[in-house]
This record gives structure tokens, sequence and C-alpha cells, in this order.
């Protein structure tokens, strides 16, 4: 066999063994009855996405209480290696929660975009996640958005990065990836006119933070979030809404490769 042939079929097998790393391999959890976020001003911007999520639940599940069930944690600028989860996932550590049943981590906005920087994410991926699973409870990794202007991080496809190391760092610990990034993008891509940052240029707006609540809500429930009427009493246009939803439905289904009911 010639060497070039062999160095062929080398760079395609390395080809799609990195690709494949790229597929999430967690599509589907048990649905929790109860739930913490954990991570930084991206959840709790817009009167926090924890609200947002339980009252799409509530209406989805009418016995759900999602004020009992549906918990926050979160350190302004924090990043992961800054909470500790192991204390937070203690019996009546939160309320008086006996157990969380799904641990939902966001990492710092700026975790995935350096080398270093992704190696120390992975670290304290790996850590909090075992934590979590000691506990047989559930954990999921919240995909960040990216930067957009005038943010001095801004850099076109930054998606692309941020999307990779979550996936990547989700299959390394067997958790399900939240892809919230990824419909931010597909967002912009279907109306470019949209705002879902602030001004900032990197904290989600009131329409970024329902997005990301849809996406949170159709990745777990594998249920599409069209057709909700939770709107924040008005606070969403009924097209946005319409919209949104359809972007989270739509990013949900081709993140994981499914179909949601």
């Amino acid at each position: 066999m010639k060497p070039y042939f062999i160095i062929y079929i080398s760079l395609v097998f390395l080809s799609q063994t990195i690709l494949a790393k790229e597929i999430p391999q967690i599509i589907k959890i048990d649905h929790p009855e109860t739930i913490l976020f954990v991570g930084n001003s991206y959840l709790y911007y817009n009167d926090s996405l924890h609200n947002h999520f339980k009252r799409i639940v509530e209406e989805y599940n009418t016995d759900f209480d999602g004020g009992a069930s549906v918990k926050s944690s979160t350190i302004g600028g924090s990043r992961l290696k800054h909470h500790d989860v192991e204390r937070l996932i203690k019996p009546k550590a939160i309320s008086s929660i006996e157990k969380f049943e799904l641990i939902i981590l966001q990492g710092g906005s700026a975790e995935p975009l350096s080398e270093d920087n992704r190696e120390e994410f992975s670290f304290f991926a790996k850590k909090h996640i075992d934590a979590i699973k000691a506990k047989d409870s559930q954990a999921a990794l919240y995909m960040t958005h990216a930067y957009v202007k005038p943010h001095k991080r801004f850099k076109k496809n930054q998606i692309r990065v941020i999307k990779d190391t979550y996936t990547r760092v989700g299959n390394e610990n067997e958790a399900l990836v939240i892809p919230v990034g990824l419909a931010f993008d597909l967002a912009y891509q279907e109306n470019p006119t949209i705002q879902l940052h602030e001004p900032d240029g990197t904290h989600p707006s009131l329409l970024g933070t329902y997005l990301a609540a849809c996406t949170v809500f159709a990745s777990i429930y594998d249920k599409s979030p069209i057709g909700m009427k939770y709107d924040y009493s008005g606070a969403i246009s009924q097209e946005d809404k319409i919209f949104l939803q359809k972007i989270a439905d739509k990013t949900t289904s081709d993140y994981f490769n499914k179909i949601l009911n």
C-alpha cells in the first residue's frame, strides 16, 4: 500500500473521530422532580431563568410545584471553580429539599475561549459531575451563548468553540448538554434584528432569557415548547414568543437529532 494512501486513510479516520466527539452522546435523561441551577448572572438576569423555566414546566405539568422544586444558586462573574457544589447538593442545603434530582451547571462565558480556560473548565466540570453522580443525581451542562458586538471579546463564529467544548466535556462525563448557545446563534441567523443580548454584548435580554428557558425545558423534558402560553404576563409579545419557541424546538431537535413530543 502506498504511503500517501495510508496517510489519507489515517486523516479520514482522525477526522471522523473528531467529528464523533462533536455529537452529543447523552440525548435524554429521567424527568426530574427537583432541579438546581448553578451559575452566574447569565442565569439571574431578568427575574432569573429558573423562574421562567418553572412557570413553563407548571403549564406543561399542572401538578408540578415549581416554587418548591426549582432553585438557583448564582455568583456574579463566576466560573465552575467558584461553586461549592458538594455543599449545595447536601440535604436541605437549599430550602427544605432533601435531594436535587438534576443539577444544571453553567460555566463562565470565557471558559471555552482559550486552552487554559478549557482545561480548567474540564477539570471542574468533572469534579462537580462526579460529586453529583455520587449522590445518585443527574447532571447537565448549560451551553452558554457567544458574545456579540460591542463586547471586546466578540469574535465571529465564536459559538463553534463553545459548542465543541461543552459537547466534548458533556460526552467525557456522560452528562446532558443543553444547547442554549446554539439557540441564540440560530435565532440571530433567522432574525438578525432580534435583541437577545443586553447592550453590553454579554448578558441576556429578557428575550434571551425566555429563549434559554424554552431550550432548557425542551432539553430536559423532550417536549416542544411550541404552543406554550407563558409570556411573562404579556412582557413577551405574541410574535416573539412564537418565534423563540420555534427556535428552541429546532435547536434542541437538531442538536440531539430527535423529534420532540
